[in-house]
């Protein structure tokens, strides 16, 4: 009975180190030697764990438009901490928004990227950085 429930120990623990490294394995994911900056307009935001998702469509240096596929480096939590809450994100980001990204291309799809940075029309950083505590803007002052 013991060898069943080390087998099926040993089993969960390997699963659960195996999702751990796959979910934090953004260098592995990204090309964070290479972030680019681009202008682009929201199509779709969705403040979710364990990332926020963006679609935005951009114009390429062919002039062509593309639709990409992203996901926000800094979590929810981090940006509920710099006062980037559900409301005030999506309100931010919501359709039509244009913005300044700055991303990491992913290396399996060549339209999808880890957003680095988001930067709106008046200046403000939403998002900036891809260190620790350097993931979210804080928010203005009264604008929580």
């Amino acid at each position: 009975m013991n060898k069943i429930f080390a087998s099926i120990a040993g089993a969960a623990l390997a699963l659960s180190a195996t999702a751990a490294l796959a979910h934090h394995g953004t260098s592995v994911s990204y090309d964070m030697d290479h972030p680019w900056t681009t202008d682009a307009t929201v199509v779709e935001f969705t403040y979710s764990n364990p990332h926020p998702r963006m679609i935005f469509v951009r114009t390429n240096d062919k002039g062509q438009s593309e639709q990409w596929e992203s996901e926000l480096i800094s979590n929810p939590s981090m940006m509920m901490r710099a006062g980037w809450n559900r409301t005030r994100s999506t309100e931010a980001l919501k359709a039509g928004s244009k913005v300044k990204l700055t991303l990491s291309t992913s290396k399996a799809n060549p339209r999808a990227a880890v957003v680095r940075s988001i930067q709106n029309q008046a200046g403000q950083y939403i998002v900036m950085g891809n260190g620790p505590g350097q993931g979210v803007a804080p928010a203005a002052a009264g604008a929580r």
